[in-house]
């Protein structure tokens, strides 16, 4: 199959998640592979650090929230739009007391000038 490509691997699905470190403080991000990136952001020890500069040095990282957004620019839109909230809703976004429809609708509101 050289210089072929492969046409039947599936679409990379896009997420949203946040990671809680040990001072209580939430990190937003968007990946492919939630594990992978959640090992990368914890793993300082071992070669070059690939995580966010914003968790370097925290401890204790645990994933607190995940969402599967339809693309690439769908997951980015939705990032930008928690990093807007204040921490109290970031809050409530985690404990499932904020729907996310409530900023997906908010990204809808945006498109419609």
């Amino acid at each position: 199959m050289s210089g072929e490509l492969e046409h039947d691997l599936p679409a990379a699905s896009w997420w949203v998640y946040m990671i809680r470190a040990d001072d209580h403080s939430l990190y937003t991000g968007v990946t492919t592979d939630v594990e992978r990136r959640l090992a990368e952001h914890k793993a300082e020890d071992s070669g070059p650090y690939r995580g966010a500069k914003a968790l370097k040095g925290k401890r204790n990282l645990k994933l607190v929230y995940s969402f599967a957004a339809a693309d690439q620019s769908q997951a980015l839109k939705l990032e930008y739009a928690i990093k807007q909230l204040p921490k109290a809703r970031k809050e409530a976004l985690v404990a499932g007391q904020l729907p996310i429809s409530e900023l997906l609708a908010g990204d809808a509101k945006h498109g419609e000038h």
